[in-house]
């Protein structure tokens, strides 16, 4: 307040807030930047909506020119014929228990191998961390052969195992992903468990696993997707119709409903549906620790 009384503000939130506007060229650097944005998501949304819009309208539609971009009625009987011409149903519960074992395999060794590598110091650290970044660098084509002969030896072909249990060994992207992380937990934080009589295992468990959840959720987006949209690793060790998952059964169905493409396009629909749906649930978790991982490294 001044000696005539008049009040001056110190706060100047509205400014602030469109001090940007005084600055032309970063205005239209950000209009830009936003309409780059929404042409790439219209890009990426158009083939989903063609899928979708081809599984819901008539046949007398689906090869109309020019083309008809909503349908005149809704029809939902063609998400029923995968489930009349091959077990569908039988499909989607062994992709969900691939992917299921997966996730848990992938949050379990990958977050404790990389706790290993960020936090605990030990003879041959370093060394050890640049072989499991060398075999990142490994095309899947150059062990596939041998990883299958193992397996055959084994006999756990026709079974989920090798689909499974190579993942409960620590997928090396996952350990480099989670140990980005970890590097970024202060070590003041664990050298305080450490003097109040914390091992690493209960330090692992009492403050950096906590602390990791969203690095674990984009873990278990990952590999869940991965898991899901599998083609070639089924395809080679899976040969019993019953033991097919999603992605080899849309094949199949390709061949059987090649003609109905309104079928074809329903069960592609399914197919997607619960990578979609798991992304919009988890979407929060995702742009977090999509953020935070690698801040340092």
């Amino acid at each position: 307040m001044t000696s005539n009384g008049a009040v001056i503000r110190t706060d100047r939130p509205q400014v602030r807030r469109f001090r940007f506007l005084r600055r032309p060229k970063d205005f239209a650097l950000r209009c830009l930047l936003y309409v780059a944005v929404m042409i790439g998501a219209v890009a990426f949304a158009i083939p989903f909506y063609w899928m979708v819009r081809t599984a819901v309208m008539p046949g007398r539609e689906v090869y109309s020119w020019p083309p008809v971009w909503i349908p005149s009625e809704i029809q939902l009987q063609h998400f029923a014929a995968p489930f009349r011409a091959w077990p569908f149903e039988r499909w989607f519960l062994n992709s969900g228990i691939v992917a299921t074992l997966t996730v848990l395999g992938v949050v379990t060794s990958a977050s404790i191998v990389g706790y290993g590598f960020a936090c605990l110091r030990f003879r041959g650290r370093d060394q050890l961390f640049l072989i499991v970044l060398a075999s990142m660098i490994l095309p899947q084509q150059v062990v596939l052969v041998p990883t299958y002969l193992l397996f055959v030896r084994l006999g756990w072909n026709n079974t989920f195992l090798p689909l499974i249990v190579p993942v409960w060994l620590g997928p090396p992207f996952f350990i480099f992903l989670l140990r980005q992380f970890f590097m970024t937990i202060p070590r003041e934080m664990l050298e305080a468990a450490y003097i109040d009589g914390c091992s690493p295992l209960g330090t692992y468990f009492r403050i950096a696993l906590p602390l990791s959840l969203p690095a674990l959720g984009v873990c278990a987006i990952f590999a869940f997707t991965f898991a899901w949209n599998d083609f070639l690793y089924p395809l080679i060790y899976l040969t019993r119709i019953d033991l097919y998952t999603v992605a080899i059964g849309l094949r199949l169905l390709q061949g059987m409903l090649g003609r109905n493409i309104q079928a074809l396009m329903a069960a592609a629909t399914l197919g997607a549906l619960p990578t979609i749906l798991l992304f919009f649930i988890a979407q929060r978790y995702f742009v977090q620790g999509i953020v935070i991982t690698g801040v340092k490294g």
